[in-house]
Order: structure tokens, then C-alpha cells, then sequence
């Protein structure tokens, strides 16, 4: 199985950046896409960023393009969400998300994903 650790996440301003961090372990060589979701409180979980195997392609919401940029390391078997220009509306729990089929393109809900981190805590304060 894949086990996924997430890391990074804390109390920010709003404007400051963040990185967070994803440590997959297990049977890493069955991944293909990753991927960042995040949930606020009260609201469903949303999806935030997905990256192909190879990390060529890369694939955002709306509310984060060209604030945010996921990034993997196949090498270390981690991936990276870095988050710049926080707004208060960014705040929620952050998770990352692994699946070892080989879909056609990232997968965009949280069905297509079989492995999740625990979470790690995003708040932007003003």
C-alpha cells in the first residue's frame, strides 16, 4: 500500500507564502497522479491541484491559478504544493491525495484518489 505524510502546513498573514509538503512511502512505484484537496470548515472537501506522474502537467481550481504550484519529486517520492498570496479564504485543512491508476488525465475529485495524508492545518489571518 502507499502511506502519505503531509507537512508544512501553519498560522500565516494574508499576502504571506506557504509551502506544504507530501512524503509518500510504501509501494511508491504504483503511483501515478497526486494531488491537493483542502476542506474548510462546514464545507465539502475541494479539490485544489493535481500533477501528473511525471510532473509535466499540472492542473488547478480556479480560486488558486497563478497563486499556487504543485510540483513532485519523483526522486524523493514527495510532492509540493507552494502557495503564495494567501487570502483569508485559502484557510481550511490541506490533504494530500495519491492514486496508482493510470488514469488519461489528473483526476479532478476525490473518487479518483485511493490514498490520503492526514491533513496538515492552512490558516490565513488578516
Amino acid at each position: 500500500q502507499v502511506q502519505l505524510v503531509e507537512s508544512g502546513g501553519g498560522l500565516v498573514q494574508a499576502g504571506d507564502s506557504l509551502k506544504l509538503s507530501c512524503a509518500a512511502s510504501g509501494r511508491t512505484f504504483r503511483i501515478y497522479y497526486m494531488g491537493w484537496f483542502r476542506q474548510a470548515p462546514g464545507k465539502e472537501r475541494e479539490f485544489v491541484a493535481a500533477v501528473s506522474p511525471s510532473g509535466g502537467i499540472a492542473s488547478y481550481v480556479d480560486s488558486v491559478k497563478g497563486r499556487f504550484t504543485i510540483s513532485r519529486d519523483n526522486a524523493k517520492d514527495t510532492v509540493y504544493l507552494q502557495m503564495n498570496s494567501l487570502k483569508l479564504e485559502d484557510t481550511a485543512v490541506y490533504f494530500c491525495a495519491a492514486t496508482t491508476t493510470n488514469y488519461w488525465s489528473p483526476p479532478l475529485t476525490a473518487n479518483g484518489y485511493g490514498y490520503w495524508g492526514q491533513g496538515t492545518q492552512v490558516t490565513v489571518s488578516s
